[in-house]
């Protein structure tokens, strides 16, 4: 039987970090008819060399096929995502774990939360699920805790949802101005690891990892400095968690990010406040520090990763699009009128 002697149809170096099928003989095999034996594989296509190229199944080691011996093959679609079938509200819930608030009440499942002024996902009330009232009777009590510590209600709505549309009704109005939606993305951590590792390594820079914010850290989030004590007691909060530094020789941080763990039986991965020095950008840093953060987190049993982003950061969002994140949902936050 002849084989191709250039490339494989539909296959080439394109490929790489791309589901495709693969089509081979198997030598020395007889197939059903007595013609050579063929078989496929169904993976992910990690390597194009000269001579071979390595396909890495699902459940399995990645497997090195020999070019010559390629029959045909083509990229395919992605296996649909579970997560991608999951609730909007169920997700928002489930991962409001890893950004915890100093202070929580709950109405049903809305999530009351003060931090004393530390972000607004940690000072907003999540009206996602059902407060187990009736509208009228939930919604002052959510103001009414805001009242309570000297702060105004701000409530954390998902995009196109019943609660986003009674408050808009009800005259809620953006909680900044000009403050965009935010994005909510999702990815498998296998699969976005598997594009870091792409990376050259002689261009990958070392990434500490550590359980405590340090103060290097800490100099590089203004927001934080300002609420200090609320802010270490929030990033450190989770049980599992980890931040990750990429330090000059000084010592000082050029790039930083944080990566929290969700409780339960299926581990999710919050990854936040990924941050690089603006004369150091678009060098590899903020891909090496998801690396580290991804690596951390699989060690750790997760399978899916998320972040937040506000819909505007076409940088952020460039980068997290390359390494398989997309949006799931997206969220909004609003306070009444003056």
């Amino acid at each position: 039987m002849s084989l191709p002697a250039g490339l494989p149809p539909g296959l080439g170096p394109w490929c790489v970090g791309v589901r495709v099928v693969v089509r081979r003989v198997l030598p020395g095999q007889l197939g059903p008819t007595g013609g050579p034996a063929m078989t496929d594989l169904l993976g992910v296509l990690e390597e194009w060399g000269d001579d071979t190229v390595t396909v890495r199944p699902e459940d399995g080691e990645a497997v090195v096929i020999e070019r010559r011996l390629i029959v045909s093959g083509k990229p395919v679609p992605p296996r649909p995502s579970v997560r991608s079938r999951l609730d909007a509200g169920e997700v928002a819930l489930r991962t409001a774990s890893t950004w915890p608030a100093v202070e929580v009440d709950r109405i049903g499942d809305w999530l009351l939360r003060s931090s004393a002024g530390f972000s607004l996902r940690a000072n907003s009330a999540l009206l996602a699920g059902s407060p187990g009232l009736t509208w009228d009777q939930a919604l002052p009590r959510v103001v009414a805790f805001y009242e309570h510590h000297g702060m105004p209600a701000v409530a954390q709505v998902l995009s196109g949802s019943d609660a986003a549309r009674r408050l808009a009704h009800a005259g809620w109005v953006p909680a900044r101005a000009g403050m965009d939606e935010v994005v909510v993305q999702l990815a498998g951590v296998a699969q976005a690891r598997r594009v870091v590792r792409r990376a050259p390594a002689a261009e990958q820079p070392h990434v500490e990892l550590g359980d405590r914010v340090t103060e290097g850290w800490l100099a590089t989030d203004r927001r934080a400095l300002e609420h200090r004590a609320a802010a270490v007691a929030v990033l450190e909060g989770p049980e599992q968690v980890s931040f990750a530094s990429v330090l000059d020789e000084q010592g000082a941080v050029l790039a930083r990010g944080r990566v929290a763990l969700t409780e339960g039986a299926d581990v999710w991965a919050g990854i936040s406040d990924v941050w690089v020095d603006p004369v150091r950008r678009r060098g590899g840093l903020a891909r090496a520090v998801m690396g580290a953060m991804l690596g951390w987190a699989a060690e750790r049993g997760a399978t899916t990763a998320y972040l937040q982003v506000t819909a505007d950061n076409e940088a952020a969002l460039a980068l997290y699009e390359r390494l398989g994140f997309v949006t799931h949902h997206a969220y909004r936050y609003l306070r009444p009128p003056a």
